[in-house]
């Protein structure tokens, strides 16, 4: 091998013992190796220069996923998506029915469906649901992805590595695959693959919630919500609804009719126009706000000028001099006053009591309030308040445009899967749905903005820029001439197994696309060159290049969840190394059973 070669792999080295070591965030370590091999590439023409930096960054794929992170805020903010999956998804009863109610749709949509968006457009979804369910993220984001994977080998569209197989096997004039010629083996890979990840999460995956603190705050608001006349949850049961066990709130009482229920159990059955109380911490009064159905209790909200959207929710805690202390909420004319409507009281852990117009304020109790964001700069220094705070990510959902926001999903996702012959490429479905959620409403430019995950670009684009390195350094096919060389002498089983391995650990280090395009020419040789048929090593590069996961390198969806979930690198080795082991014994074990070896 040449010093380029030995170089990068060293950087590499170093760049995976950080991430396992997690000395340094992923995107920091995988851009720290990216920027060493750029520096390097200014004295050798074989690593990548800043135009291959730039052009990494500039990647279809990698500005295809930003701006469905724009799509993403559109889905978010009107609720379109959850709206779409909740009946999928339901009331599941603890972690391995909650993985298994997500990850049988997930894998039979991107069967058809390209698995990027598919894991983009549950990520927002799976998010709350952890929230509303009492389950840790971390059990429900990496099986988010892997099923996405696991379902994309069923087919040819599946991913994009199956057609970028496809069109290797014609450029060598071999019979081209068929939409449904992966089945026989994808179909029981998928199956086992799920069965191992719901079986074995128990142990190998991480609890880690994403906070802990609202269900510690000391500081616990009364708040009453109306249940909306045909709403979506008018009828339902009060755990049909997903009113029960939510995280740092319950249900203390409803009132219907003006008379209080003497008994409110699981199965109390709501009604419109019934009046909620539940008690909770402000993190949790907010995701109450965004639950299809509910709407504060108070009328008071729809006087104010602002359009529900762009407002926001404000903590802030009275002062002895604010001239509403001493009168109720109603008689201080608090909205007329401060263009603000009082939502929610805490005070000392007192049980609020009566409607929250004709509650008494008294100094130091915490407000929640709903009102426009300019309110915190308006009264930061106000002798009114002890202390005002905005609420973050707080706006009110758009549900009018739920359906809107998940009509122009499901025809992004659509385009994007069938419409390539067309010219219709991921990205241009994407841009076009994105600007139809900012032109149509369905989100906010700043939500937009808000929503993209910069550190998970990050990490994609310099994983690529390694994998370039990889590649024009001669490392990667160093390492699989020498792995092919080991293998040929076990026969043709060897063969394929060694073509198996060497694909493997191609993905795991590169991109899942540039594994097959490295893989396929040394394949097509060692096919050649011991008389056998091409069509089952095309088959086992197909599986190989996209079941990577034991590292989030191994395919982009890994390292979307990455930050979400709370991972860490050592957590992939943990669950994805026993499941790489698991998907290449039963793909090497059936590939031949159903395409032979020997033509």
């Amino acid at each position: 091998m040449s010093w380029e070669a030995w170089v990068t792999l060293a950087i590499v080295l170093v760049m995976l013992v950080a991430l396992v070591r997690n000395w340094l965030p992923a995107d920091l370590a995988l851009l720290g190796a990216a920027v060493a091999l750029v520096v390097l590439g200014f004295f050798s023409k074989a690593l990548p220069d800043g135009v291959d930096f730039a052009r990494a960054f500039g990647n279809e794929a990698l500005v295809s996923v930003g701006v469905l992170f724009v799509v993403s805020a559109g889905l978010s903010e009107t609720g379109g998506m959850a709206w779409l999956v909740q009946r999928a998804l339901g009331h599941p009863k603890g972690v391995t029915s909650a993985q298994l109610r997500m990850m049988l749709p997930v894998a039979g949509m991107s069967a058809f469906l390209n698995n990027t968006p598919v894991v983009v457009m549950f990520m927002p979804v799976v998010q709350d649901w952890c929230k509303r369910i009492g389950i840790a993220p971390s059990k429900l984001f990496l099986p988010l992805s892997y099923a996405a994977v696991l379902g994309g080998c069923v087919t040819l569209i599946g991913t994009s590595t199956n057609l970028v197989v496809q069109g290797l096997m014609i450029d060598s004039q071999q019979p081209p695959l068929g939409l449904f010629t992966l089945a026989p083996i994808g179909l029981p890979i998928a199956a086992l693959g799920i069965a191992f990840v719901v079986l074995a999460s128990r142990w190998l995956l991480p609890e880690r919630r994403g906070s802990g603190a609202q269900i510690d705050d000391p500081r616990r608001y009364t708040v009453e919500m109306m249940v909306e006349p045909a709403s979506a949850i008018d009828g339902q049961t009060i755990t049909e609804a997903g009113l029960r066990h939510l995280p740092g709130l319950f249900l203390s009482g409803i009132e219907r009719g003006g008379e209080a229920l003497v008994a409110v159990g699981p199965e109390t059955r709501l009604r419109g126009d019934d009046r909620l109380i539940f008690v909770g911490v402000v993190e949790s009064v907010v995701d109450l706000q965004k639950i299809r159905g509910l709407r504060p209790a108070t009328n008071q909200v729809y006087k104010l000028d602002e359009p529900r959207h762009e407002r926001r929710l404000v903590e802030v805690v009275a002062s002895g001099t604010c001239p509403v202390v001493g009168k109720t909420i109603r008689e201080g004319r608090f909205r007329n006053r401060y263009d603000a409507v009082v939502i929610a009281v805490h005070r000392d852990g007192e049980r609020m009591q009566g409607k929250l117009g004709d509650i008494v304020l008294r100094a130091g109790d915490n407000l929640l309030l709903e009102t426009h964001p300019s309110f915190v700069d308006k009264h930061k220094n106000s002798r009114d308040f002890y202390l005002v705070s905005g609420v973050p990510d707080s706006a009110p959902r758009r549900h009018d445009k739920a359906l809107m926001a998940a009509a122009i999903l499901i025809a992004m996702v659509l385009a994007a899967s069938f419409g390539e012959p067309y010219g219709v490429t991921m990205l241009f479905a994407a841009l076009a749905a994105a600007a139809l959620m900012l032109i149509l409403g369905c989100c906010s430019r700043e939500s937009a903005l808000r929503e993209i995950d910069w550190s998970t670009l990050l990490a994609i684009g310099a994983s690529f820029v390694i994998g370039r390195a990889l590649q024009t350094s001669g490392a990667a096919s160093a390492l699989a001439e020498q792995m092919l060389h080991i293998a040929e002498p076990f026969g043709p089983i060897g063969v394929l197994a060694g073509v198996y391995l060497l694909t493997l650990v191609l993905t795991e280090l590169v991109t899942n696309n540039a594994a097959a395009v490295l893989a396929f020419p040394l394949a097509h040789a060692a096919a050649q060159s011991q008389g056998l048929s091409m069509l089952p090593f095309a088959v086992c590069i197909c599986f190989a290049a996209s079941c990577g996961f034991a590292t989030p390198l191994g395919y982009q969806t890994h390292m979307m969840v990455y930050g979400p979930g709370g991972y860490r690198f050592s957590d992939f080795v943990r669950i994805g190394l026993p499941l790489d082991l698991l998907v290449g014994v039963v793909a090497v074990g059936l590939i031949p059973v159903f395409f032979p070896l020997v033509p």
